[in-house]
């Protein structure tokens, strides 16, 4: 029976190698399969049971956790079938809902600025910390970078042609320009790090002279935001490191062209400045400002209409 219980597991194993030959990191998905395989093996199963797994999905305290584990043990299963069809595929269908995307806050210019400096009135004003976050919130504004890459940039990153965003979430990665005035500023900030005797080569360290984690990172950026009294309009929801990514490509978007071939090339550009996967990940900006979408209903209006309207 032990051995028999081994064969799930074996094939969840070989399904992740797989996976990620394929590109994929696969870590949360592979660790989902991993505690899938251990609790099919307490009842007993040595191949995917349907009724096992969505018992297993079920598991989850939140909706979305249980659609998410069962799609995962699906497309586990309809893979592992073309090998051996005593694997049963669950319905994929049993704990789905409607999937609404958040709607980011885009910043304005000024408050862009308010951010970058209510960052450097951090305390102690006179360690690095000031310099630190005031020049990664401007860097992530100007760039649209993703926090997790900012924070894994190492000194050599800061090339003579750009930023080399390296293994990026879709493990590629990729050459981002900058501005001179932003050159300037990463070259300004490099000179403050020397000072506290660090050895790590993160691009932006802590007052201790290691990385900076996520959680402090957050934590920092709400405290501003709040400082700075952001969002200016009640209601808003809360907002995220990520809207500096999105308020980037929304304001690249504005600022298109109007020829439709070249808004086309625009959109391809900006797709792959930003390390999109699919041009569908940038096309999604439109929809986010009301003024985008005013500006695409005038254009066609113009082009169906003519001038007159």
């Amino acid at each position: 029976m032990a051995e028999g219980n081994e064969m799930l597991m074996n094939a969840v194993e070989s399904y992740i190698k797989a996976r990620r030959a394929a590109g994929y990191r696969f870590e949360d998905p592979g660790r989902l399969l991993k505690n899938f395989a251990r609790f099919a093996a307490k009842s007993g199963d040595t191949h995917v049971v349907a009724k096992t797994a969505i018992s297993w999905a079920e598991l989850s305290p939140s909706q979305p956790r249980r659609d998410k584990r069962l799609k995962t043990v699906v497309r586990f299963a309809r893979f592992i079938r073309v090998e051996d069809d005593q694997h049963q595929v669950p319905p994929h269908d049993i704990f789905i809902q409607a999937y609404i995307r958040r709607i980011p806050y885009i910043f304005s210019d000024g408050e862009i600025q308010m951010l970058v400096n209510q960052a450097l009135q951090l305390r102690p004003l006179t360690s690095l910390r000031p310099h630190t976050y005031s020049t990664l919130f401007g860097l992530m504004a100007v760039t649209g970078l993703r926090v997790s890459e900012a924070l894994k940039l190492k000194i050599h990153d800061l090339t003579g042609d750009g930023l080399l965003i390296r293994d990026t979430k879709f493990r590629k990665n990729r050459l981002v320009p900058l501005h001179e005035t932003t050159i300037e500023t990463l070259h300004r900030y490099l000179p403050r790090r020397q000072y506290i005797g660090q050895t790590d080569d993160h691009f932006f360290l802590s007052n201790r002279g290691k990385k900076l984690s996520y959680e402090s990172v957050r934590e920092t950026f709400h405290k501003i935001c709040h400082r700075g009294g952001i969002p200016r309009q009640p209601g808003n929801p809360n907002i995220r490191l990520h809207d500096l990514r999105h308020t980037f490509a929304v304001r690249s978007l504005e600022n298109s062209p109007d020829c439709r071939h070249r808004v086309s090339a625009h959109m391809l550009a900006l797709m792959t400045y930003m390390g999109h996967a699919t041009l569908a990940s940038t096309y999604w900006y439109l929809e986010t400002t009301p003024q985008l979408m005013t500006d695409i209903a005038r254009k066609c209006e113009t082009f169906v209409y003519g001038e007159a309207l």
